[in-house]
This record gives C-alpha cells, sequence and structure tokens, in this order.
C-alpha cells in the first residue's frame, strides 16, 4: 500500500472539515474522481482509495499519475487529501486504509463513498470460479469490511445520538455506489446486489451511532468503457436523450453527504436520466 498527501493551504495542522474516504479513485474521468472534486468543493478532506494493477488489466488501461492529478486538483480546492494505493481483494486492507487515512489527515472519518469496481464481463456459462470470486471479494467482501470499519471506529458529533424533545440527527453517511446489471455481467451484478444488501443493512445496523445509509445506482455513464453502438442504443433510451456523467452521480452524492441530505436513509437511488422508465 503506498500513499501521498497534500495538505491544504491552511497552517493549522488540526482539521477543519470532516473527511471523507472514497474508494476507487483510479481515474481523472472516472465517477470517483467526480464525486471527490466534488465533495472537495463542498468543503470536504478527501482520502482516496485506488488501485493501478486493475486498470493494467483493462481495456483503458492505467492513466499516468492520475492519483497525483486528482490530489493536487483537490488540495487547490481547499482540501487535505491522502491518496492511498490499496488491494481491496486482501481482507486487512480496510484496516489499513482507515489507520491511513486518519494519520495521513489527522482525524476519524466522517463519510464513506464506496465507488470501487471489480467488473470483467462474462454470463452465466463463461464465468470462471476465480473471476467469480474476484468480483465478490472486491464488490461484497471488501465493501462489508469497510463498512465494518467504519462503524467500529465512528463516533459522531457529540448529541448525534441523544434521546429528547429535539430530532436525532445523522451525521455519518455510508453510499454505495451499485448496478443493475446481470445479462452478460454475472458476477459483477450479482456481487454488487450483494453490495446493496450489505449497505441497507448498515442503514439500520448502524443507526444507533448516528449514521445513514443509502445505494446510488448511477445508471449509464460513459467513463471511457462503452463502445460506440452501446453508447448510441443507451443513449436512444434514455428520456433526457444523453448519457450520465460523473457530476450527475457527484451532485447526488454531495446532497446525501450534506446535513440536508440525513433524512434519506435506508435507500436504493437511481440517478439515471429515467433510463430504467
Amino acid at each position: 500500500m503506498t500513499t501521498s498527501a497534500h495538505p491544504s493551504p491552511s497552517s493549522d495542522p488540526a482539521p477543519s472539515r470532516p473527511i471523507a474516504l472514497i474508494t476507487g479513485v483510479g481515474r481523472s474521468i472516472g465517477i470517483g474522481a467526480g464525486i471527490a472534486r466534488r465533495l472537495a468543493a463542498s468543503g470536504w478532506d478527501i482520502a482516496f482509495t485506488y488501485w493501478t494493477p486493475y486498470d493494467r488489466r483493462m481495456e483503458w488501461g492505467v492513466e499516468a499519475g492520475a492519483a497525483e492529478a486528482i490530489a493536487k486538483e483537490l488540495a487547490e480546492a481547499g482540501a487535505r487529501t491522502a491518496a492511498i494505493e490499496a488491494d481491496l481483494t486482501d481482507p486487512d486492507a480496510p484496516a489499513r486504509i482507515f489507520d491511513e487515512a486518519e494519520q495521513r489527515l489527522g482525524g476519524p472519518v466522517t463519510a464513506l463513498v464506496l465507488s470501487h469496481a471489480e467488473s470483467v464481463d462474462s454470463g452465466l456459462l463463461d464465468t470462471t470460479v476465480e473471476a467469480f470470486d474476484r468480483h465478490f471479494a472486491v464488490n461484497s467482501r471488501a465493501s462489508w469490511l469497510l463498512i465494518r470499519e467504519y462503524g467500529l471506529r465512528f463516533r459522531g458529533a457529540p448529541g448525534s445520538t441523544a434521546a429528547g424533545p429535539e430530532p436525532r440527527t445523522a451525521t455519518g453517511r455510508i453510499v454505495a455506489l451499485t448496478s443493475d446489471h446481470t445479462v452478460g455481467n454475472l458476477p459483477y451484478g450479482a456481487s454488487k446486489g450483494a453490495l446493496d444488501r450489505i449497505t441497507l443493512a448498515a442503514a439500520h445496523e448502524l443507526a444507533h451511532l448516528g449514521v445513514t445509509a443509502n445505494v446510488v445506482n448511477p445508471g449509464p455513464v460513459d467513463t471511457g468503457w462503452m463502445t460506440d453502438d452501446l453508447r448510441e442504443s443507451l443513449i436512444r433510451g434514455t428520456p433526457l436523450g444523453r448519457l450520465g456523467t460523473p457530476r450527475d452521480t457527484a451532485h447526488l452524492v454531495d446532497f446525501l453527504c450534506s446535513p440536508e441530505g440525513q433524512w434519506v436513509n435506508g435507500q436504493l437511488l437511481k440517478s439515471n436520466g429515467g433510463a430504467a422508465a
């Protein structure tokens, strides 16, 4: 696991902004990077993870220097940042990621955004056991371990779960990105379905901590993986006549992480321009 940190312009070493940990921020055009930019602009410090060997296996390849460039961009928006390269097939990685984020940014994580994914297309008949297990290790098991680690460490703001005449305030946030892919994408879709259940369970099991948990389905977002034919087909099937962008997803995640978003909890939200309508 490798790290890099970019301090904010502030000379005060103590964190004055809440900390968000975002997984899957390996490419500048990706959804994770879009979310990181939006949260940084909204006043969050950002720890993020990436895994270069995954990009190397995919058709888009490795974007050289992406983690450093993204961290620099977030720092220019006023955020303290920590870029953490982590292999999420390793069950010990989640605890190390939280340790690194807390050490680098000097405080606890308030929001956990899960935007990482293992996604290699295959169907019922041609999926290998190795591919099936790897998808579930990254998309399901690692997400559970990250959420569990978050729940073990989160303490919330004073009074966030206090009983009394005033409404309880939820200060912690978990947001997971999912997909409804199934046909021809079996291990990805099945492991994302498991992720949904894990995250929605957290909305209830971590409620006593003052934590909300939601799942967001971003719909069709072209971050470099679509063929021309697929892109045109998806555009025709979307009432707004376009594909989604990382910025579209980021605006929703930003709201869910804001104080105004605390009443939205335990939901699977579709942010897809009406593509499923």
